[in-house]
């Protein structure tokens, strides 16, 4: 559950995983679990002790990075450029070292390093052509490190690289790159729902104008008038008949 809504619900899941650590606490997996909850909803002191307590249990060295970029999130960039420099970080693969490198990065960033960062990003993963899992966010990160000292006209060509290898949309590289041409979205959603409303108004006008345009029909003429009508000739009738017969009578 926590790996499922940590990106949509990250509350959600830092809930989850205080659950599994009641239910679990000794299992590594456990620890790591709640240690990337609480890293997502930016508890990093929490994050930073679950993390360790996964990594004494497993021995391994693939948290080291995030572990570091805890350490920049209490604010204290110095320990995650000494943990990047650590002998733990030779151990990591590929994907990790990347990940160091990036973390190291910005901790230059924090420190207003802002040149070193650029230097710390450049290696031979940004240099490569081929597109890995990291390959967008590095470039990213390049391009936005390049714009911070105002090298504008070479970080729209990193952020153009990021959009080329963001296959899964991990970075908003593409809107960076269009707020730099200077392009503005309008969300076409919103204006088909006003026309939307613009239709139904008008369709309302109408409505009310053919009510207060109908005639006035003429009342039909109840059953009941007629039947009185008849009754009265009826008693016309009887009458004469009477007249009639009184006379015969006379003569």
């Amino acid at each position: 559950m926590v790996a499922r809504l940590i990106d949509e619900d990250p509350e959600g899941a830092y809930g989850y995983s205080k659950v599994a650590l009641r239910l679990a606490s000794r299992v590594a997996a456990v620890r790591e679990a709640a240690g990337f909850a609480a890293y997502a909803n930016q508890k990093y002191s929490e994050a930073l002790a679950e993390f360790r307590a996964a990594r004494r249990m497993t021995g391994g060295v693939e948290l080291w990075p995030v572990m570091a970029d805890c350490e920049r999130g209490l604010g204290r960039p110095e320990k995650a450029l000494d943990m990047a420099g650590a002998p733990e970080v030779h151990k990591l693969d590929k994907a990790g070292q990347v990940e160091m490198r990036l973390v190291a990065a910005g901790a230059r960033r924090d420190m207003d390093q802002l040149d070193a960062a650029i230097v710390t990003l450049q290696s031979s993963e940004l240099a490569s052509n081929s597109i890995q899992p990291w390959t967008a966010r590095l470039r990213y990160a390049y391009a936005d490190a390049l714009l911070a000292v105002g090298r504008e006209d070479e970080a729209r060509e990193w952020f153009a690289k990021a959009v080329e290898a963001d296959r899964d949309g991990s970075t908003d590289a593409s809107d960076r790159l269009a707020e730099m041409d200077g392009v503005e979205f309008v969300d076409a959603l919103d204006e088909h729902e006003g026309e939307g409303d613009s239709a139904e108004a008008k369709a309302a006008d109408v409505d009310v104008d053919a009510d207060a345009e109908s005639p006035e029909v003429p009342e039909a003429k109840a059953p009941e008038a007629e039947a009185d009508d008849s009754a009265d000739d009826d008693l016309v009738d009887d009458e004469g008949d009477a007249e009639r017969d009184e006379q015969r009578d006379k003569d």
